[in-house]
């Protein structure tokens, strides 16, 4: 099985917000990128591969497997991707399950770990940040019982 694309870089985080052309998604993503870090503790760092060498701004490290392989992957345990008109909120836990958050969080959508915001004055921050928390303590309780 094949390494993972997108890898953590020294890319400057905001150089990469610098770009973003939409300026209500540079504010949110400052906030968020605060927000993040308070939560984390951990210095974000900019994720990207050469084809997208800014892609996602990630916050602390984790190590998983894919299924079927026995070798360690490293990823952020929670991050953003501020896109041209839009927010991606990188959760590391399956969103199926939280419709009791969900169903407070406001306007969004959603993949199986994502979460993409059109901006944050459309959504309840505090269930974004109950959303954020979750995935960290998920994280640590699995590494912490050894289930990485």
């Amino acid at each position: 099985m094949p390494d993972l694309l997108t890898k953590e870089t020294n890319n400057s985080i905001t150089e990469f917000i610098d770009t973003i052309e939409n300026s209500v998604i540079v504010e949110d993503s400052k906030l968020l990128l605060s927000i993040m870090e308070e939560i984390t503790k951990a210095k974000p760092q900019v994720w990207g591969n050469e084809r997208v060498p800014n892609f996602i701004i990630g916050f602390g490290k984790s190590s998983y497997k894919r299924k079927g392989s026995n070798k360690e992957l490293e990823w952020f345990k929670v991050g953003f991707s501020p896109n041209k008109n839009k927010l991606t909120v990188h959760l590391n836990f399956n969103l199926q399950y939280e419709d009791n958050l969900l169903n407070e969080l406001g306007k969004f959508r959603s993949g199986k770990s994502c979460l993409y915001i059109r901006k944050l004055s459309d959504i309840n921050l505090d269930i974004l940040i109950q959303l954020i928390d979750k995935s960290i303590l998920i994280q640590e309780k699995t590494i912490y019982y050894g289930q990485n």
